[in-house]
């Protein structure tokens, strides 16, 4: 048996109906995993506003403790990232910028975390759905060969061509599920990387403010304080 053979062998035995299972499981995941970073990066996001005033209030006073407090109990990317500003704030401004970048990588890297399967999903859905196709038209052909003069078939040759074509027009349904898979996932990973792409463009809001109050000597003073009040 040549390998052509062989690989169509297995082909016509395995069927297309475990890619529609296949496909199935995909769009769920997928689905299921684009809820799961919604809820997230809407957790994340924060009033920015509110959070910009609060944390001016607190070091135009040199509160700087009270600031890091703040900062600490909310769960928005901004004020993680300003948080790492200040605790390294009595060290200067260029180590501030520095651990700001560093937090705002770590903390994007966090939040894109799953959008590489969304994409993924999105790119070869389709294709999975093709391979289920050229599976049923394997299938479609092999009985209209066998069907054919020659090969003992009792049908017509009418009767055998409107057979295939309702297998292929079967196997067409695989392609169809898998851009119906894809569209979902393609469109929640746009979504979600604006979102992604918001939230990190976001903390320039609170770093910018932090980093203004750390250029001022008086203002770093009572920083270094604060870093020792609450690290200690």
């Amino acid at each position: 048996m040549s390998a052509m053979e062989l690989v169509k062998d297995v082909l016509l035995a395995s069927g297309a109906g475990w890619v529609l299972w296949f496909l199935g499981l995909l769009s769920v995941s997928s689905l299921t995993l684009a809820a799961e970073r919604w809820i997230y990066l809407r957790r994340r996001s924060g009033n920015l506003e509110a959070l910009a005033r609060a944390l001016d209030d607190r070091l135009s006073g040199g509160d700087f403790a009270g600031a890091r407090r703040d900062l600490e109990s909310s769960p928005a990317v901004a004020a993680r990232v300003a948080d790492a500003g200040l605790r390294l704030a009595d060290r200067g401004v260029g180590a501030s910028e520095k651990a700001m970048q560093s937090a705002a990588a770590l903390e994007r890297s966090r939040l894109e975390r799953g959008l590489a399967y969304l994409a993924t999903i999105g790119n070869n859905a389709p294709f999975i759905g093709l391979f289920g196709t050229v599976v049923g038209v394997i299938h479609a052909f092999e009985e209209l060969g066998h069907a054919a003069p020659g090969h003992g078939a009792t049908s017509t040759g009418q009767v055998a061509s409107q057979a295939v074509m309702a297998g292929i027009a079967e196997a067409l349904v695989a392609t169809a599920v898998g851009i119906a898979v894809a569209l979902p996932a393609v469109a929640a990973y746009n979504y979600l990387q604006r979102r992604v792409v918001a939230l990190v463009s976001g903390t320039d809001v609170l770093s910018s403010l932090v980093l203004a109050y750390i250029a001022d000597d008086g203002h770093a003073a009572a920083a270094g304080e604060a870093r020792r009040g609450v690290d200690g």
